[in-house]
């Protein structure tokens, strides 16, 4: 990620072919160590290639890829059940306590 990072920020400060070279100065001025084997192998692959219609490719790819809107309108409807139960288990504890606190109490206080 901080090879295509730096890849990048060289590409949008007019450098149109950045090198291994200008990617590693960007991240030693961060001082961040450069994977060399990475940094050959991202250099190789966007060789001669415009970033723009990389990015716009992959955009099109992810747009595919389900995001998991399907799941979050089917938990609303689950979820109004649930509250409704939450609800009565509550009025079950509250009558459960006052039982507790009644049968404490036997009739007399502790300083009567």
């Amino acid at each position: 990620m901080r090879h295509i990072a730096a890849y990048l920020l060289l590409q949008i400060g007019g450098n149109a072919s950045p090198s291994a070279g200008d990617v590693q100065k960007v991240l030693s001025a961060v001082g961040i160590e450069a994977d060399d084997d990475r940094l050959e192998k991202l250099i190789s692959e966007l060789e001669d290639k415009d970033i723009n219609a990389l990015i716009a490719e992959g955009s099109a790819k992810l747009s595919s890829v389900p995001s998991g809107g399907a799941v979050a309108a089917a938990a609303p409807s689950a979820g109004g059940a649930a509250p409704a139960a939450a609800v009565e288990e509550e009025k079950k504890e509250e009558k459960k306590e006052e039982k507790e606190e009644s049968d404490d109490d036997m009739g007399f206080g502790l300083f009567d």
